[in-house]
């Protein structure tokens, strides 16, 4: 389950307009219209990313009268960050280990250890 959605997050950030949405979010809440406007992109575009986003549940919609007003939820990050900083620690160790033995250099022998 968490692989799952691991990868629908990571699939709705893989696109640069989904990330600009965020973006605009993480200022407040939007309609889809206001979502839309700094985009050369139709209503239904912008409504579709913002769908790839509420799989993701990276974004709610509430309805309000006859608008749809979007909102950012940053909890659907968790597991990203989570897998993230996993390998993000993985990998320094790994890395802090082969500086210190590549750091080591040749003994006074002339040999490498």
């Amino acid at each position: 389950m968490v692989e799952q959605n691991l990868d629908r997050v990571f699939h709705a950030l893989a696109d640069p307009t989904r990330r600009a949405i965020l973006d605009r979010l993480a200022e407040g809440e939007a309609t889809i219209s206001r979502l839309s406007e700094p985009f050369s992109l139709s209503f239904a575009a912008v409504s579709k990313h913002v769908g790839v986003l509420e799989r993701a549940g990276l974004v709610t919609r509430e309805a309000r009268g006859r608008e749809r007003v979007c909102r950012m939820n940053p909890a659907a990050f968790r597991d990203a960050r989570a897998w993230l900083e996993f390998h993000e620690r993985f990998w320094a160790d790994r890395l802090e280990a082969l500086d210190a033995l590549v750091g080591r250099g040749p003994d006074a022998t002339g040999e490498s250890r």
